[in-house]
């Protein structure tokens, strides 16, 4: 690959004889997704015997698929030096930690300084790929592990996992209220019908599933070690809120401060200022893209929940003891 040209050649063999071109094709060149090539077939960069066919026409044995097409870059997304906190980089993935306040990719209101400008300026290569390598995202307020890819055969790789849900994504939130025990939320979310920036459980949203269980419990509040099961937008946020237990800090979706009963002062104004959902990415597993081995990251909770979690704890310890 050169420039982000790609030149590529495959033959199809019996095995492959009769299948539709789509198929074929993702066998004869598994570094790139199902998506990515039908894209390629409908833009004609995707050829057989020099022709353009469409993704369902059947191929025979000894047909010649060959590729030509640009890997397009990620456009208008400056390389901005920045300190990343990485806790796992090898030649063909890495993982950052990202602090609270980092937006992950631009958007409206947030044209520069995110996270992926400074992936750009210390692993350039990461222009050549889909979405600057980055296999999944965090809320700009949700502090955590991220999983990044560095060369196209590893992002197609992770993003499969990905969607297999081979891809273990465990956080820590502390919560408004405690739940009896743990348990599953499998409610499907979708956009929210009057607040457009919000999602909600929604009957006809995509499905959604979340497992949680208690790790401590407080007076009032609890923390819950939670695992996602499938990645929808605010999938935590919205299914603890849907429970009745939302995330201390989250003003969007119900975690508005409720100090228990005879608080000291001291973590009554630590709820009550809280600046953002008390959410944390704190373990990835996976298994790594090229060699198959099983792959483990983990994060310390970061300071400010820490400290609101050690006034938790103090307050349960002095309830007991009274």
């Amino acid at each position: 690959m050169e420039s982000g040209r790609i030149l590529r050649r495959g033959k199809v063999d019996e095995s492959l004889a009769g299948l539709r071109l789509d198929q074929a094709a993702a066998r004869i060149f598994p570094d790139f997704s199902r998506s990515r090539l039908q894209m390629w077939i409908k833009s004609g960069e995707l050829t057989v015997n020099s022709q353009s066919l469409k993704k369902r026409d059947s191929l025979r044995a000894g047909d010649i698929i060959e590729i030509a097409a640009e890997l397009q870059a990620v456009e208008d997304l400056a390389p901005e030096s920045m300190a990343l906190d990485v806790r796992y980089q090898d030649d063909h993935l890495l993982v950052v930690n990202k602090p609270d306040e980092l937006v992950v990719h631009p958007a409206a209101g947030h044209p520069g300084g995110t996270l992926l400008n400074g992936l750009l300026h210390q692993y350039p290569e990461l222009a050549q790929l889909p979405r600057a390598g980055l296999i999944h995202r965090l809320d700009k307020n949700t502090t955590g592990l991220l999983l990044v890819a560095r060369s196209l055969p590893a992002h197609t790789a992770l993003v499969q996992q990905l969607q297999q849900r081979r891809i273990q994504r465990e956080y820590q939130a502390l919560t408004v209220g405690i739940p009896t025990t743990g348990g599953i939320v499998d409610q499907p979310i979708g956009r929210h019908p009057v607040h457009r920036k919000r999602m909600a459980v929604l009957a006809g949203g995509k499905p959604a599933r979340t497992r949680y269980r208690i790790m401590e419990r407080f007076r009032a509040h609890g923390l819950l070690r939670v695992v996602l099961e499938s990645g929808r937008t605010h999938q935590i946020r919205v299914h603890l809120s849907w429970l009745g237990y939302p995330v201390i800090g989250d003003r969007a979706y119900g975690g508005r401060p409720k100090p228990p009963p005879r608080r000291p002062p001291e973590l009554a104004a630590a709820l009550r200022e809280f600046p953002r959902q008390a959410l944390h990415a704190c373990r990835l597993a996976w298994a790594h893209p090229i060699s198959g081995a099983r792959l483990e990251c983990q994060s310390e909770l970061p300071r400010d929940m820490e400290e609101l979690l050690a006034l938790l704890r103090l307050d349960a310890q002095c309830e007991g003891e009274s």
